[in-house]
């Protein structure tokens, strides 16, 4: 009886785990596919608004290539990131385009998004980009690709 016990209990073990897994996999997928627009950063005693007083930061996960485009709230930027479940790190920003930006929310965006640590989709489909365990970014999903 206790080996019968021991077998049923291995293979529930082994299910669950396989579930959790494609979970966050699938989770990983929602990164993709998708052009993702800033709606909160922490940090800055400005308001949102006067951050980003003409156009707000946008980010693109190229699976590929393994690089990030899209905005910084005034100029383009790329740059290189490493994925490994739910770790997520940013890499430096290629050379853009530069002109002047309003407000000074280019520099904390880009700021922020170097002191990365990890990230998560949160129940309502935001993506939260975190340092440590402290979510510093949040972005919601305006295109699919």
């Amino acid at each position: 009886m206790k080996k019968y016990t021991l077998a049923v209990l291995s293979v529930l073990t082994l299910l669950l785990t396989s579930c959790m897994a494609s979970k966050d996999t699938k989770n990983a997928g929602n990164l993709y596919d998708t052009t993702w627009e800033l709606e909160y950063i922490s940090g800055p005693r400005i308001a949102f608004e006067g951050l980003y007083p003409n156009k707000k930061p946008q980010i693109t996960f190229d699976e590929k290539e393994k690089n990030v485009y899209g905005n910084n709230g005034c100029n383009g930027y790329s740059a290189p990131y490493t994925l490994n479940g739910k770790s997520l790190t940013f890499g430096e920003p290629g050379p853009a385009t530069m002109m002047f930006c309003e407000g000074g929310g280019e520099q904390q965006f880009l700021k922020q998004i170097k002191l990365t640590t990890s990230y998560a989709i949160d129940k309502d489909g935001k993506l939260n980009l975190i340092q440590g365990d402290v979510p510093m970014m949040r972005f919601k999903k305006v295109a699919k690709q």
